[in-house]
């Protein structure tokens, strides 16, 4: 009887980590086998600085 008992804990236990699993990696965005993009960041401005020798622009 424990067999059984030791048998259907695992089903169970399977039966609710499969769709947790699924559900938390739909949510991240995560798993799939499509290739992801590499996303292009934009360079930041270039600083200018000034005749006293400030900073100015955005930083």
């Amino acid at each position: 009887m424990v067999r059984l008992e030791q048998i259907t804990a695992l089903i169970l236990a399977a039966g609710l980590a499969i769709p947790s699993y699924w559900f938390f990696w739909t949510l991240a965005g995560g798993g799939g086998y499509e290739q992801r993009e590499i996303k292009q960041v934009p360079l930041i401005e270039k600083q200018i600085i000034n005749k006293t020798g400030g900073i100015k622009g955005p930083l």
